[in-house]
């Protein structure tokens, strides 16, 4: 493990290879699992202020699941996620194009509609992250569905912290992500050793 101020790192964040792989996975992180995406409480109040900023992007199926079940659900576990369209089946807010399930929050953002780009979750995967009292934990996750994302990190040796880099700025500033960059230069030289 790794501290940078209050976060505590898992080597494997430095030391796993991963570059999301859409044609070999089909975005299947948005189609499999038995619950939505993990929602910040900021997120729950932003996905209820842009919702009409964004229906237009979504699909009929997403619509109406959200519009059944609110914007956001607390799930099995007591976490806020995103509603799914039914039982273990995608997310509401995903669209598909072209055979690959995507983000129509991120379509929207990416069309300008938006501000919010997506759940910091969906952006920082496969980082999960956990807080104590005291730190907060970020784990490499491990999912077989990233079986290609790995496969494409490992071929093209980037590691998982440079490949979120763009996320980890978004959850915890430029600053931060330099000292991220400066532990892994601390882990490569323990590796040499």
């Amino acid at each position: 493990m790794i501290e940078i101020e209050d976060k505590v790192l898992s080597l494997e964040i430095f030391e796993k290879k991963f570059i999301c792989d859409l044609t070999a996975c089909k975005g299947a992180c948005c189609v499999e699992g038995s619950s939505g995406a993990p929602l910040t409480e900021e997120e729950i109040h932003t996905l209820e202020d842009i919702y009409e900023d964004i229906k237009s992007f979504l699909l009929p199926k997403g619509i109406k699941a959200i519009e059944r079940q609110g914007q956001w659900v607390i799930d099995a576990d007591g976490d806020y996620t995103t509603p799914l369209v039914a039982e273990e089946k995608e997310c509401a807010y995903t669209i598909f194009e072209n055979g690959i399930a995507l983000c129509g929050i991120e379509k929207a953002y990416k069309a300008g509609a938006t501000a919010f780009r997506k759940p910091i979750s969906c952006h920082l995967y496969p980082i999960r992250t956990r807080k104590y009292a005291r730190f907060e934990a970020l784990n490499y996750d491990v999912w077989h569905l990233c079986e290609p994302a790995c496969a494409c990190g490992e071929k093209l040796q980037v590691p998982v912290y440079k490949f979120l880099k763009e996320a980890l700025i978004r959850k915890y500033g430029e600053e931060f992500y330099k000292l991220v960059e400066l532990a892994a230069e601390e882990v490569k030289n323990l590796d040499k050793e």
